[in-house]
């Protein structure tokens, strides 16, 4: 994908201070229909399904082959507030998006049908199924979203102020560039045109194929890139990892390694465990011989930190 810059867009360049509920739910809703990366997300699907109400059905049928409606995706502080864009949406709009998702594919849902005449029986059906869709899948983890969120801007911020924009930008998407006002994104297709309407840069923590685009019509351009850790965002007492964990590798590992969250050193685990220097000794080289910490040394003691594969396991 090239998107244009024009002398105006860097003035207009943004990153989203704050996310977005409507683009981080439809990001997670295109994930859970996404049949790759079972390891991964496998579990995160089945609970996830368990958990969608009968109320959120009629979003599934906004997505007949894969590919949503372009004035779905809108900015917003709150869910409420990101509706009442989507609702604020130019009628031949909603028609020619919903016709373009239907075509060849036969007689769309009734409800459809009704949405594409404006009927407001129709918008309360697709409220209530983004309510209903929202409580399931993006509320009991929104305090994760928020904490990545800030996690990211920060971290773009620093690149901006050191390196500049372009570096900034390079940095968001790896594998892009930027050459003579065109930044070239992989893992998407087209021609964007700013034409002066700025960018909005969105981080996405569910979504985990390429950057998705907003380009509609007098409004700013977004760009959803996926960021964060790569893995399924989890309520926090949703699932016992841990308690899982421990079923392998015995419980004061697992406790060991839920304990390392932050580096620390061996006499601040055996004081978190209540045992033995020795002890966790003995079992921070088991786990360090299988992958799970490293190790180093900080002037008389050592210190020790998980590795990404000892992340992965502890979610």
């Amino acid at each position: 994908m090239r998107i244009h810059f024009a002398a105006e867009d860097w003035t207009r360049l943004r990153y989203a201070p704050r996310p977005s509920p409507l683009p981080e739910l439809h990001a997670a809703l295109l994930m859970l229909g996404a049949p790759h990366e079972t390891a991964l997300f496998g579990r995160w699907r089945s609970r996830l399904l368990r958990a969608l109400p009968p109320a959120a059905e009629p979003l599934a049928d906004l997505v007949p082959g894969g590919s949503p409606p372009a004035f779905l995706d809108v900015l917003g502080e709150t869910r409420q507030e990101g509706f009442e864009a989507v609702r604020a949406t130019p009628r031949d709009r909603v028609r020619s998006e919903l016709e373009r998702v239907y075509a060849g594919r036969g007689l769309a849902p009734a409800w459809i049908r009704d949405l594409h005449a404006g009927r407001a029986d129709a918008w309360r059906t697709l409220a209530r199924a983004q309510a209903a869709a929202h409580g399931a899948v993006l509320a009991p983890v929104w305090e994760q979203v928020r904490d990545l969120h800030r996690a990211e801007f920060a971290r773009h911020a620093v690149v901006l102020a050191q390196d500049g924009p372009a570096a900034a930008l390079t940095a968001l998407v790896p594998g892009s560039r930027l050459r003579d006002g065109v930044w070239e994104v992989p893992g998407a297709a087209g021609e964007v045109r700013l034409g002066g309407r700025g960018l909005v840069l969105l981080p996405t923590f569910h979504w985990r194929g390429g950057p998705l685009v907003q380009d509609l019509p007098g409004r700013e351009v977004v760009l959803a890139c996926p960021a964060g850790p790569g893995l399924p965002l989890v309520p926090e007492a949703a699932d016992d990892p841990g308690g899982a964990l421990a079923g392998v590798l015995g419980p004061t590992r697992a406790a060991l390694l839920r304990a390392l969250a932050e580096p620390r050193t061996t006499t601040g685990l055996a004081r978190v465990l209540d045992v033995s220097p020795a002890t966790v000794s003995g079992h921070t080289s088991a786990l360090r011989a299988a992958g799970l910490l490293t190790t180093e040394r900080a002037g008389r003691a050592v210190r020790h930190r998980l590795t990404p594969m000892a992340e992965l396991l502890l979610r």
